[in-house]
């Protein structure tokens, strides 16, 4: 059975700051976190007992060093991973609000991981690969984006899940409209497509998800996840559709809530044997408990400082699960 995640995207060091309710310029003190949203969901799926590798580029640098260092101690498999001198590794500066939002600082014109070209991806790679997961950060004009496409061509040959999850970063676009044309150009490749409330009406033009699906229910896509913050979240297939609402929690850092979420869902697709035929007709049941799980480890993160390092091993999530 294939029971490999790869993800490729944007691995980075998130600079988290030592207080909250400032703005980055007022932020006196950052800590060094290891980060990057396909990073975030390889390192879930892996903490719960999968098998993860990232393909990106990283600088010949000590933050390189530093991402790839934490990368084995957490089991993400580093394999696919290259290294270059023509830029650094890529940073961002985090600040958090009042209420566990976040501002974002990035350094990254351009990063090394923008750097990454499609001729070094490999057809070999995706073989024995459960599922692909990408988001729209690396999609920009540079080498990532046809890296990407490669990607998804590869993992599409080998029958593995293609999984999106948008997860926009408007600070990182000139053009937002372009934003939008290449989330819309990317979205009919994916199997699975999560996307969260915030993200929804930039999208789709539409404030309510029952509309709004008609424009994400295009090409291959089977499963839609829409996520709703402390609400909780949906899940829409041809079956139908199911709901779980989200235990409240203390958030004190929501920096990489959505990617445990998703890298718990695609976990527990991994972990049950789904194959991908059978996105379209997983039951309503069957999505509430995913979904239920889901949340549980995205409200798990959120009670701790960072993304990987927040997230609970398996031991520690089955011994909390309710």
């Amino acid at each position: 059975m294939k029971n490999k995640l790869i993800a490729i995207g944007e691995a980075l060091i998130d600079f988290i700051p030592k207080q909250s309710g400032a703005k980055i310029k007022e932020v006196t003190e950052f800590k060094p976190i290891v980060g990057g949203a396909p990073a975030n969901v390889c390192g879930a799926f892996t903490k719960l007992g999968g098998t993860s590798e990232m393909v990106t580029k990283l600088g010949a640098d000590p933050f390189g060093d530093k991402i790839v260092d934490e990368f084995k101690q957490y089991g993400i498999g580093c394999d696919l991973i290259s290294r270059t001198t023509e830029a650094n590794t890529s940073l961002a500066f985090v600040a958090l609000e009042a209420d566990g939002g976040r501002e974002f600082s990035f350094y990254r014109k351009p990063g090394a991981d923008m750097l990454l070209k499609d001729t070094e991806v490999k057809k070999e790679w995706f073989d024995d690969a459960f599922a692909l997961h990408f988001c729209s950060v690396s999609l920009g004009d540079f080498p990532m984006k046809e890296a990407h496409r490669s990607a998804i061509k590869y993992a599409k040959e080998a029958g593995a899940i293609i999984s999106f999850d948008p997860n926009l970063r408007l600070p990182l676009w000139e053009d937002h409209e372009e934003l939008k044309r290449v989330v819309l150009e990317f979205l009919p490749y994916a199997d699975i497509v999560k996307i969260s409330d915030e993200e929804l009406f930039f999208i789709t033009g539409e404030t309510e998800i029952e509309k709004a699906k008609e424009v994400l229910f295009t090409g291959d896509v089977k499963l839609i996840i829409y996520t709703l913050g402390s609400e909780g979240a949906e899940a829409f297939n041809k079956s139908g559709k199911a709901f779980a609402k989200q235990k409240k929690v203390e958030a004190l850092d929501t920096t990489g809530a959505g990617d445990a979420f998703i890298g718990s869902f695609l976990y527990q697709l991994c972990a049950d044997g789904v194959e991908k035929e059978e996105l379209s007709s997983i039951t309503e049941q069957r999505l509430e408990t995913y979904l239920a799980r889901s949340n549980q480890y995205c409200g798990e993160s959120v009670t701790k400082h960072g993304a990987i390092a927040s997230y609970p091993s398996k031991l520690e999530f089955d011994t909390t699960i309710v």
